[in-house]
């Protein structure tokens, strides 16, 4: 028996089978994972550790633009704007939010869902920030690393008196705009100072990080401790031009000031810890419960020098330090 079908029913039959492929197509859309990223600083200022987080989510099988998307979320140095940032990615539903880079990005995240999982990036201690329950079982929806900002101050302030040993005044520089790291930045380096009168200032935007250094001039200061956190990095060019052009020895808390020109920096190696973020994301997608998942401590320091910077200074670098660098940058 033989079937034949009329030229209008096949073009129906068609029509119905094109009509259809959107709404497959929609439908695997749909299925793939949406990761929420937040971050207080530029799109443009972490290309590199957004490398290191993809990289990570690599390493578990997963791909941006194949079979994972990210929505971005970027508060370009305005803290103020982290709560309705991520306001914006719960109600766009994501799968789970990344917080790799800012302490006060995960707390903005934590404030604003309590069911969305979030792996976090945190300088301080994630149960007093209210994130976890535990470092071990964080019981709830929130996980990541420590890159312990706050805890390596003490650190970091020894090592600048080796550089400075005469230094009498040491000024420190904070955003007051980021609370959670400026109060604390204060408050540990007062504690580290050994004989020292520590000064504090305050700049949000660049105006007033020009303003600081004037007044760091007519403070008479011997040393400079420039406070972490996402905006400071971002200004990190301006920060080591000026301390070029004052004459001011000055310690920061992350490489990438080194990079740009700084003298020294002394913390986590934060590339590693957005890697790890990234494959704390992963497993989370593939099932983990983040209030099992305990959060990880970062164990990579590194001490890096930029002798460059020190010869413009006519600067002359402790010996001990250089030979304890991780990096001399020359």
């Amino acid at each position: 028996m033989t079937l034949t079908i009329g030229r209008r029913e096949l073009l129906a039959a068609l029509g119905g089978a094109a009509a259809a492929w959107p709404l497959a197509a929609g439908a695997q859309q749909a299925a793939i994972p949406v990761i929420g990223f937040l971050d207080a600083s530029y799109s443009a200022q972490r290309t590199d550790y957004m490398a290191a987080f993809r990289r990570g989510l690599a390493e578990a099988g997963y791909f941006e633009g194949q079979n994972v998307a990210i929505e971005y979320r970027w508060a370009e140095g305005r803290y103020d704007r982290l709560p309705e940032l991520a306001a914006d990615l719960v109600r766009r539903g994501v799968s789970v939010i990344a917080t790799p880079g800012t302490t006060a990005a995960a707390v903005a995240a934590k404030a604003a869902t309590a069911t969305i999982p979030i792996v976090f990036g945190v300088g301080g201690d994630p149960v007093q920030l209210g994130l976890v329950a535990s470092l071990n079982r964080p019981g709830a929806n929130a996980t990541g690393v420590n890159f312990f900002t706050i805890e390596l101050m003490a650190k970091r302030m020894q090592l600048l008196r080796e550089l400075v040993p005469g230094a009498k005044r040491v000024a420190v520089l904070v955003n007051p705009t980021d609370r959670s790291i400026s109060e604390s930045t204060l408050r540990d380096v007062e504690t580290a100072a050994s004989g020292q009168q520590v000064l504090a200032f305050e700049a949000a935007n660049g105006r007033q990080i020009d303003a600081a250094f004037e007044s760091l001039l007519l403070k008479k200061v011997d040393a400079l401790f420039v406070a972490g956190g996402a905006f400071f990095d971002a200004r990190r060019v301006q920060l080591a031009v000026l301390a070029a052009r004052y004459a001011v020895p000055a310690a920061y808390s992350q490489r990438t000031f080194v990079e740009a020109g700084g003298l020294m920096s002394y913390g986590t190696n934060l590339a590693d810890t957005w890697r790890q973020v990234g494959l704390y994301t992963a497993r989370i997608l593939k099932g983990a419960k983040p209030a099992e998942l305990p959060v990880m401590q970062a164990s990579k320091f590194e001490l890096v020098i930029n002798l460059n910077t020190a010869r413009a200074l006519r600067f002359e670098m402790p010996p001990t330090l250089l030979a304890r660098a991780d990096e001399v940058i020359e």
